[in-house]
This record gives C-alpha cells, sequence and structure tokens, in this order.
C-alpha cells in the first residue's frame, strides 16, 4: 500500500466561506486540503457552516466528516479560531467562548513575525448586509439555486464532450464585485487597521482570494482575503518562511492525485459531538 504523502507544516491557515450545509459546497475537496497540512494555527473566518439556508434534510457525509476532522485537530493540538460570518451569525451570541483549543469570537489578531494581522469576516463593511438584510439573505437563496443549475448545465456539457462554465462564479463576481465598489470594502479594511496599527488584514466574504498592498493615509496595509470552497477553492498560509501566500487547490499537484487513505485519519469517533448531533436529529454519514 502507499504511504499518504507527509502533510505541510504550516503556521497558520486561514479558511472561510465554505457553506457547510448547502449544495455549492465542495466538502470532499476541503477534506484533501486539510488532510494534507498540519497547522498550528487554524482560522475559520466565517460562513463555515451555512444556518440561513441550513436544512436538517441536506447534510452529505462529506459534510459531517469536515466537522469530525476539525475537532480531530482540536486533539491534535491545533488551535482553532472560529470567526463569525453572515451566513452563520447566530454564533455570534458565543462570542468570546473558549473550549480548550477553539474559541469564538468576532475577530482576532495574530501577532505573527511579519506584522500583526488583523482577521475578521468582513461583512461588516458590505452595504447589503448594513442596510437591507433581507435582500442579502434573498440572493443567498437565489445563489443556491444557481449553483443547482450551474450543476446541470455543467453535467450536460460534460456528456457532449463540451468544457465547463462558470455560470454562479461570474454571476457572484458581478454582484459581489458590485457590492465591493459601492461599500469601498477593500479601503475601508485597509484604512481601519492602519489606524490600528496593524499590518496586515485579513478578510472573506466576498469570495476574492487576494493578497495585494493597499496605501492609506496611515501607511500601506497588506490585505489579504482567503476566498472561498464554493468556486475558487482557496486558503490563505503563512509561515515564518514565506509569510502569508494564497493557497488554490486547482494548481496543487497534491490534489490532481488519486486520494490515498489516510492511515492517520483525523475523523475519530467523537462521543459528545455524536450526541448533540443526535438530539438535533442531523445525520452523521
Amino acid at each position: 500500500m502507499s504511504k499518504a504523502t507527509p502533510r505541510r507544516r504550516l503556521d497558520v491557515v486561514v479558511i472561510s466561506d465554505v457553506h457547510l450545509g448547502t449544495y455549492g459546497c465542495h466538502a470532499t475537496e476541503l477534506l484533501r486540503y486539510l488532510r494534507s497540512v498540519r497547522p498550528k494555527v487554524l482560522v475559520l473566518n466565517g460562513d463555515i457552516v451555512d444556518i440561513w439556508q441550513f436544512s436538517k434534510n441536506y447534510w452529505p457525509p462529506a459534510h459531517m466528516r469536515v466537522v469530525r476532522h476539525l475537532t480531530g485537530l482540536l486533539a491534535k493540538g491545533t488551535r482553532i479560531h472560529y470567526l463569525t460570518g453572515n451566513h452563520d451569525e447566530l454564533l455570534r451570541r458565543f462570542a468570546g467562548t473558549r473550549l480548550g483549543a477553539l474559541s469564538i469570537a468576532n475577530k482576532v489578531v495574530l501577532d505573527l513575525p511579519h506584522g500583526k494581522t488583523w482577521l475578521f469576516h468582513g461583512d461588516v463593511f458590505d452595504v447589503t448586509m448594513r442596510h437591507a438584510r433581507w435582500l442579502a439573505r434573498l440572493g443567498a437563496h437565489g445563489y443556491d439555486t444557481l449553483i443547482l443549475l450551474n450543476r446541470l448545465v455543467n453535467f450536460l456539457l460534460a456528456k457532449v464532450g463540451r468544457p465547463r462554465v462558470a455560470l454562479s462564479k461570474a454571476v457572484k463576481n458581478r454582484v459581489k464585485g458590485a457590492v465591493s465598489l459601492m461599500g469601498d470594502f477593500e479601503q475601508t479594511a485597509a484604512t481601519i487597521a492602519a489606524d490600528a496599527g496593524y499590518r496586515y488584514v485579513a478578510c472573506g466574504h466576498i469570495h476574492q482570494p487576494t493578497i495585494k498592498p493597499i496605501p492609506t493615509e496611515g501607511g500601506e496595509v497588506v490585505y489579504l482575503n482567503s476566498g472561498d470552497w464554493v468556486e475558487n477553492l482557496t486558503a490563505l498560509e503563512y509561515t515564518t518562511d514565506t509569510g502569508w501566500q494564497l493557497y488554490h487547490y486547482a494548481t496543487d499537484p497534491l490534489m490532481q492525485l488519486p486520494a490515498l487513505p489516510d492511515p492517520d485519519d483525523l475523523d475519530t469517533d467523537d462521543t459528545r459531538l455524536t450526541s448533540l448531533l443526535a438530539e438535533f436529529n442531523i445525520p452523521q454519514g
């Protein structure tokens, strides 16, 4: 039997906008990525579980395996910061909670060798979230329908040998791009970060993975966005040697190889988790 590839050791990994519990979530790909790394700190930067669209009728085994893997990481010593987003905003009432290596918060600052990094989801700067919450919720449900339509279109295209299309991504980029422009999302985040003395600011929310310097009156700030696990399949990674870098699942040669059995599978049974899921009648895969 082939041996599993050793995990990459990282100081910090940031993922956001996973949207567990929706059709657009790429839980299988996310799990493969998480099994390929061993971070000291993992930041879940909002919209990890999509409570807005959560349904007990749709919770595939792959989504459950992601949750089990995260609990396994805690058992292995990884510190996890769960930062709340708009799709999991119900967790904001628990901000400040600490359970061993797990903390729930609205924001966190990491004091890293390359400079202090301020992390938060970013919906606070979104015009639709601040002034038309009902419209944002309506858009989220419509977007999930578009994801299903996109999958059907790509299935039919594959049958006739035609390349895939990204209808959902094109629409999302246009809509979120307009919101970002109206709210001056990136500039606002960078300006506030500079005023607070932070060198980096990391967000999610707009599903646009990037790392770029932004000039402000208080000095230059490096703006980072971890993207998402619906269309882009991206993450932010940090080590003291390389600093912040963007990870792209699609360009990772390891992820293009067939998946191998993991001899150190972290999806261990957790009786407390199992009991909680049973109480809410959530399938455990």
